[in-house]
């Protein structure tokens, strides 16, 4: 996971950095046919040149982007699970627990809701 390296590098809390770690290496191995990338400097994935999932890090949690057609899919999913979230992102605060079931559903509907997109982001 190289492609994370600086990113990584640039948290300073110690366990948002291992937080945010465990998660990104955790899609790559889940999905090992996404490609990690960094865009607009926020690690991604994506599937065929579109985008699948991004992550971003803020003072008090993680935020996970899975566009707004995976936030309006999940919506009851992502409050039943105890997170907040806007319309376009899902905050997972760092003391708080990873829903990998969670995360690894978004992540199939985008790949699957995504399957014939052509462009980097819906439209």
């Amino acid at each position: 996971m190289e492609v994370f390296a600086d990113f990584l590098a640039k948290i300073d809390n110690p366990q948002h950095r291992d937080r945010t770690e465990e998660v990104l290496v955790w899609v790559n191995r889940k999905f090992p046919d996404l490609m990690p990338k960094i865009a607009w400097n926020q690690p991604m994935f994506t599937d065929h040149d579109t985008y699948i999932i991004g992550f971003s890090v803020a003072k008090h949690h993680l935020a996970v982007a899975p566009e707004k057609a995976g936030i309006d899919h999940f919506s009851d999913e992502i409050v039943q699970a105890g997170y907040d979230h806007t319309k376009q992102l899902v905050r997972i605060k760092w003391d708080g627990p990873v829903d990998f079931s969670l995360l690894e559903r978004m992540i199939e509907f985008n790949i699957s809701d995504k399957a014939d997109c052509s462009t980097f982001w819906r439209k």
